[in-house]
């Protein structure tokens, strides 16, 4: 048989001969079976290897720390950074910096005081009173008017406009008084009893008559200081009224001018502490107008103190301005009081004005002073 016989006849036949046969698909399985076994049993090998010597398996060269020490041992802690720099910062792209103050101490201690310390003294100062004015009342009594031959002959105390600047800070202040004891009782005493949804509600505008009725009470103060600075100047006159107890502690009343030392005492407490309560407040509805957030905490604790004695002394005032004495609310009321009252109470004050008068009874004009 020559070559010729033994080749194909066509390319196509040339083509299949040549062509390697296909694998066999039970062949490959295999094969890759008995690859993934022989790679599972080279990792047991190696993690039975490890245990038995008792390390792990070391990390990558890049990523082993050479000196063998934990890299946050010596990381700064929070209580180190308050120590030594008193306040915790970062850095903020919006306009209000404030917001950056992540912590500082002086919020501690602010926090401290407005949860401890505020509702006690407020309720030492508040309810001490109260409780001194109650057994004042029921020890001592009311101050009756004594009958005389002047009885039921009025002398003017007040005119229209000294009235209207008194009862104008008055009726101020008792709103003003009633929401800031608000803010220090309020969720103590008086959301448990009407539920957290009223109080809300309460509490909301009891800021807004807070805010706005700030304003006439400080027009109020200007114009008590204006009528009746000139007459509180202090004398000779108050220091005898006040060996004297002011007639509550003995029988008879020391003499007067327009002002007794009790009144001087309650005109500088109303402008010293109202213009204190002003300045203090005035600051905090534009806060952080004038101070940082340390001034505007440390305003706050002087508001609220000033805030609570100011309560305090006005009780004892309205006392003794209604229940506490007789004909004492005519002055406010009427603008009138009865002579003989007047003549107990004020007898220098009452001489100038009759002394300016020729019937020597009810004067022609008189200057405007507080109630007692």
């Amino acid at each position: 048989m020559g070559l010729e016989d033994g080749l194909p006849r066509d390319g196509g036949d040339l083509d299949a001969e040549l062509s390697p046969a296909p694998h066999n698909p039970i062949e490959v399985t295999a094969v890759m079976h008995i690859v993934r076994i022989a790679l599972a049993a080279l990792m047991l090998s190696g993690g039975l290897a490890a245990a038995q010597t008792g390390r792990d398996v070391p990390p990558p060269a890049s990523n082993a720390n050479p000196s063998g020490q934990n890299p946050t041992a010596a990381s700064v802690r929070e209580d180190q950074l308050l120590r030594e720099l008193n306040k915790l910062q970062g850095r903020v792209s919006i306009p209000d910096g404030k917001a950056s103050m992540l912590e500082q101490p002086q919020g501690r201690e602010w926090r401290s005081f407005r949860e401890d310390w505020l509702p006690w003294i407020g309720g030492i100062a508040v309810v001490g009173m109260l409780l001194a004015l109650f057994a004042f009342y029921f020890t001592k009594g009311r101050l009756r008017l004594e009958q005389s031959e002047e009885s039921g002959v009025k002398i003017q105390r007040f005119n229209v406009f000294e009235r209207f600047a008194h009862w104008l800070t008055a009726s101020c202040f008792i709103v003003l008084a009633i929401s800031g004891l608000n803010y220090i009782f309020g969720k103590r005493l008086l959301m448990p009893v009407i539920g957290p949804d009223a109080f809300a509600a309460l509490s909301q505008w009891a800021k807004y008559a807070h805010n706005y009725l700030a304003w006439p009470f400080m027009i109020g103060i200007v114009c008590m200081l204006v009528v009746w600075l000139k007459d509180n100047i202090p004398n000779r006159i108050d220091l005898a009224w006040i060996k004297a107890g002011g007639g509550f502690l003995g029988d008879g009343h020391p003499s007067a001018y327009r002002f007794n030392a009790g009144q001087k005492m309650i005109f500088w407490i109303v402008v010293i502490g109202g213009a204190l309560m002003s300045a203090s407040g005035v600051v905090m509805l534009f806060p952080f107008s004038a101070t940082d957030i340390n001034g505007m905490q440390l305003t706050q604790v002087v508001h609220a103190v000033i805030g609570v004695l100011f309560i305090a002394v006005i009780l004892a005032h309205i006392y003794i301005g209604s229940l506490g004495m007789e004909g004492a609310y005519d002055a406010m009321g009427s603008g009138e009081v009865d002579l003989a009252w007047a003549r107990s109470h004020h007898d220098l004050w009452v001489e100038q004005q009759q002394a300016k008068t020729a019937s020597g009874r009810q004067p022609a004009a008189t200057r405007a002073v507080p109630a007692e």
